[in-house]
């Protein structure tokens, strides 16, 4: 393992977040508070608790999610897609480092930052409700696989995509509809039966009622065992189509 290589991309890419502090990180915990406030304040008024827990908690691990998902792909897709644009990607592939090696670096790099903020977000949250994490050990496990596989989901799109629209296609016109819509302010329970198991094949929902689990200990809108099963599978997947591109050269040797 070239541990200097990985630390030099690894730092380079956290670096960029200090010089874009402001869309990085203040950006994300503004929106997330303007939505806590927005949604706390409109719905809770007419939903005082769902499954026991005030709805001003219980949106929380939704909004954390919400910013997770969308962070760690927007960090990833551009932080590879960057040196794409710029022909730098080449210099990288020339590089006495390994594939592996490069996607440890990046992903590494944009999964910190989506933690980061989460946990930012989650600090923040905790000066507008009363938290109590029953399981703060599997509320990190959530977090961090979440992080990690969706930053390897935007390591795959900023390859694929030709151009900065392409780069924002996926992540606004398919991640943030399928998060609104996977029970991420409200549970799936409140839907009728038919729209309930449309909701099953939002992966989404899996990942938000395992990370809300980790929070209230309540009964999961889906079983925790089926969230951790979900999202270890779609982090398989998304590995073996990040093995497959460098195998190939899908996108990077042209």
């Amino acid at each position: 393992m070239n541990y200097r290589a990985v630390w030099a991309i690894y730092k380079v890419e956290m670096a960029r977040t200090l010089r874009t502090i402001m869309q990085s990180v203040i950006s994300p915990v503004i929106s997330t508070s303007l939505y806590f406030v927005v949604f706390g304040a409109a719905i809770g008024s007419r939903i005082t608790e769902v499954n026991g827990v005030s709805y001003g908690a219980f949106i929380v691990p939704g909004l954390i999610m919400l910013t997770l998902l969308t962070q760690s792909i927007s960090n990833a897709s551009f932080g590879i897609y960057f040196p794409k644009f710029v022909g730098t990607i080449f210099e990288i592939l020339s590089a006495p480092i390994s594939y592996l090696e490069v996607v440890i670096a990046y992903v590494g790099a944009a999964a910190t930052k989506s933690i980061g903020i989460g946990l930012i977000i989650l600090a923040t949250a905790s000066m507008f409700v009363e938290l109590d994490i029953q399981h703060p050990f599997w509320m990190l496990a959530f977090l961090v696989l979440t992080a990690v596989t969706f930053s390897l989901f935007g390591f795959i799109i900023g390859i694929w995509a030709g151009s900065f629209e392409q780069l924002q296609l996926v992540p606004l016109l398919v991640v943030t509809p399928l998060t609104f819509l996977g029970g991420s302010f409200y549970s799936i329970d409140m839907l009728p039966p038919e729209w309930r198991t449309i909701s099953l094949f939002n992966p989404v929902v899996y990942l938000v009622s395992g990370f809300r689990w980790a929070f209230f200990n309540g009964e999961p809108d889906v079983p925790v065992e089926i969230s951790l099963a979900i999202t270890l599978g779609f982090l398989a997947l998304c590995i073996g189509i990040v093995g497959w591109i460098f195998k190939t050269g899908y996108r990077l040797r042209t």
